[in-house]
């Protein structure tokens, strides 16, 4: 057996698998004090620097841009977005590791591969990228490559669960940023809200979709890989 079989899970790993759940799930994002204890939160942001910007008839005025600037077009653009992904990236894995190294990720393994291993095909030690891709595209997305790169994921797993994560990618921060402003919204009488619909019936059904997609590249994934050893069965049988 090896390291990680031989691994327990303990009391210890169970609440470093709970603090890991808040920690990547975006359920204390928040300016409170308590805010310390989530990703996005302790990420943060890069500052507003200043930027010549054309005014017409009066000519220059100063205005306020991201890290990025304003106007960058092709490689050099692209070169810059990257740039700012990698504290996210660089953040994530080092919680990974931190996590780790406390039995988070063993534990997750053993409670969540019966639930994901029938619902999407893939094992428990998805399930820490699963809920950062929640919250954080970056962070799902490299926390993947690394499952992959240590042999916990096969190349098709990581396809399935790539159509898991980017459908509707960073599910709970782009709702609750942008979409969730419609339901304080009110019909014109003035006396139903406009969306007939709760918040928690709309990530429900986002997240059921979620699991339809990626059910949907399972399937596809099996049709395709059956053709192809049909395929090369037949050439095989031919050539002897």
């Amino acid at each position: 057996m090896n390291a990680q079989q031989d691994q327990k899970v303990t009391i210890g790993s169970l609440i470093a698998l709970a603090f890991a759940v808040v920690f990547f799930s975006g359920l204390l994002q928040t300016n409170e004090w308590y805010g310390v204890f989530d990703f996005t939160t302790l990420n943060g942001g890069f500052g507003k620097v200043a930027a010549s910007v054309a005014d017409g008839a009066e000519g220059i005025r100063t205005a306020m841009s991201d890290f990025r600037g304003k106007g960058g077009s092709g490689a050099k653009d692209g070169f810059i977005f990257a740039l700012t992904l990698v504290p996210t990236v660089m953040f994530a894995m080092g919680m990974i590791e931190v996590l780790q190294h406390f039995g988070a990720l063993e534990a997750a393994r053993k409670l969540l591969t019966p639930l994901l291993r029938p619902l999407l095909g893939i094992s428990g030690d998805s399930g820490l990228a699963m809920i950062a891709s929640l919250q954080s595209t970056d962070a799902g997305s490299s926390m993947t490559r690394g499952l992959i790169d240590e042999g916990k994921m096969t190349k098709e797993e990581g396809d399935v669960f790539t159509m898991f994560q980017f459908s509707a990618g960073a599910m709970i921060v782009n709702f609750f940023s942008s979409g969730a402003v419609l339901f304080t919204l009110m019909a014109a009488d003035g006396t139903t809200p406009a969306v007939p619909a709760s918040i928690g019936l709309c990530v429900a059904v986002m997240f059921v979709t979620k699991i339809f997609g990626a059910n949907l590249m399972r399937i596809y994934l099996k049709v395709t890989s059956r053709k192809t050893t049909e395929t090369e069965m037949t050439v095989a049988g031919g050539e002897a």
